[in-house]
């Protein structure tokens, strides 16, 4: 343990690679990635999420705080890592953005565990995971779950300027339109529309009074993207 020593008056990190710096360094990297992993699993259970990079998440911090310290100070090395790991191509579609937050913070209490602070690294991951599960708990800035886009399909005869409103104002929030565009080779318009639902209850209700409207033609609902 002498040779891994962290001096808090300096702030100066001593490491020589032996039994007990790699220890404490995975060990401590493994259990921060795992409760990174787990708070990654709850707050997408509705979402969905992939096996592998849930796993990647727990092996992320103790891989880097491993680099870190057989780094050292040595600049020799440090070269030798960074060759190798110019070889080495990530191919993956982008990721929302969350998932990329989650693997920078990964990653980061893995460098903070190579370089000795594992304290603060336990420190500001409880604090971090915490935030994130009250964000996620609160829902902060989540849509309203009656928020829908609302696609009627009109025959080019119809004006459809204000045709819908009154429908709309009996069942809706509030409501505005997004698009419109031709199909069937100019023979029907589609409306588009952002909507905000009064009683999702009442959306069978809605829908039956915009096919009076639009000669009983197609009408779809769906999440707002």
């Amino acid at each position: 343990m002498e040779d891994f020593l962290f001096e808090i008056n300096n702030a100066t990190w001593a490491t020589t690679l032996s039994a007990a710096s790699v220890a404490i360094v995975v060990c401590t990297a493994l259990a921060l990635g795992l409760a990174i992993s787990l708070v990654y699993l709850l707050t997408h259970r509705k979402e969905g999420y992939s096996q592998a990079f849930c796993v990647s998440l727990i092996l992320l911090a103790p891989i880097v705080g491993m680099v870190i310290l057989v780094i050292g100070n040595n600049v020799a090395t440090a070269f030798s890592l960074a060759g190798a790991f110019a070889l080495v191509r990530f191919r993956s579609a982008p990721g929302d953005p969350k998932d990329i937050a989650f693997v920078f913070m990964s990653v980061t209490m893995g460098l903070a565990c190579g370089l000795g602070y594992w304290q603060y690294a336990l420190l500001a991951t409880a604090i971090i995971l915490a935030v994130i599960l009250i964000l996620h708990v609160t829902n902060y800035a989540g849509k309203n779950k009656n928020s829908f886009e609302l696609k009627i399909t009109v025959p080019e005869t119809l004006n459809y300027v204000g045709a819908f409103d009154e429908t709309l104002d009996k069942y809706c929030v509030a409501y505005r339109m997004i698009r419109v565009k031709s199909v069937d080779f100019g023979a029907l318009f589609e409306i588009s529309f952002a909507v905000t639902l009064k009683d999702d209850k009442q959306i069978r209700l809605m829908m039956d009074d915009l096919r009076a409207l639009n000669g009983n033609l197609r009408i779809m609902l769906s999440t707002e993207a």
